[in-house]
């Protein structure tokens, strides 16, 4: 298996790094990975993850359920409903925030297609783009979208999109400066672009350090702070216009990390830690389990 190695920081372009931590697969395979640490800048990331071409099988799990369906069982009813809730709230945000009530919207890792067909609802031309073949399979059959595979994400056209959306998507990415690049030329002008991406500054991230649910390794190869994620955005051009916090995530989190722990009454001890970490992110938002970001481009 071809293995990534990073030798520099993608961020700061360094080479001083230490071992924070070592995380396991929980979900696919039990494999254990280490988090290392930029002494100059301070990004955390997995080092020693399958490249992107070999990386489909740490997939392969039910329990992967941002590319799954299914209903069965407490964690994906409570993922479903969740997710409900938050298809409105993503489309006001949209709607308040690119002053917009319809426009061009690409939607990068859109998974089944919940949130695309969504915004078609809301009158949106939406575009997407997912890496797994039966997650577009299921886009396809149950909303009739036309989802691409990544590849295609280079061949778009400048300057196309008013809206570029990326939940829970950027931390997966292998090739992490050459999107960001990307997002900055197929972004219109006055367009905005959205990240939502774990928070490994946040309260239930301290709690539950190498167990932390989010850490997700090895699919998730990078794990970005609010300051972190700001400076990527400022290194391509973008400014931070908006951050906002995503307090239902603590609850998941917490509840897959109690999982993780072996608690006894994971569900039980995994909504008490996720109201502790709802309290600290009401004080600090910074806190929050998982963070949306809204960028614009720097005007010239």
């Amino acid at each position: 298996m071809n293995i990534l190695h990073i030798d520099t920081c993608p961020l700061c372009g360094k080479s001083h790094f230490v071992k924070e931590m070592t995380c396991t697969d929980h979900y696919a395979t039990g494999e254990s990975f280490d988090l290392y640490r930029c002494q100059d800048c301070g990004f955390l990331f997995t080092q020693g993850v399958p490249t992107e071409a070999e990386i489909g099988r740490y997939y392969e799990s039910p329990d992967y359920i941002s590319h799954s369906d299914t209903n069965k069982g407490l964690m994906n009813r409570i993922y479903h409903w969740v997710r409900r809730y938050m298809l409105g709230r993503k489309a006001r945000l949209i709607r308040h925030s690119s002053r917009l009530n319809k426009g061009a919207l690409l939607d990068i890792g859109t998974g089944t297609g919940y949130f695309s067909h969504f915004m078609q609802q809301k009158g949106w031309t939406v575009s997407a783009i997912e890496k797994s073949p039966q997650a577009r399979e299921f886009a396809r059959e149950h909303f009739a979208l036309d989802v691409k595979a990544p590849e295609e994400l280079a061949g778009l056209s400048d300057a196309s999109f008013d809206v570029v959306t990326l939940w829970h998507v950027m931390e997966h990415l292998e090739h992490l400066n050459e999107t960001w690049e990307i997002l900055h030329r197929i972004l219109k002008e006055r367009g905005i672009l959205i990240i939502a991406v774990p928070n490994p500054t946040s309260y239930d991230a301290q709690k539950y350090r190498e167990m932390w649910g989010a850490y997700d390794v090895p699919r998730h190869l990078w794990h970005f702070s609010p300051s972190i994620l700001q400076q990527f955005g400022a290194k391509h051009g973008f400014i931070l216009a908006e951050q906002h916090p995503m307090p239902f995530d603590a609850f998941y989190v917490s509840i897959l990390s109690e999982k993780y722990r072996k608690s006894g009454m994971p569900f039980l001890k995994g909504m008490l830690s996720g109201t502790r970490a709802w309290f600290a992110s009401a004080a600090n938002k910074e806190r929050s389990s998982s963070m949306i970001y809204v960028f614009r481009k720097k005007q010239v």
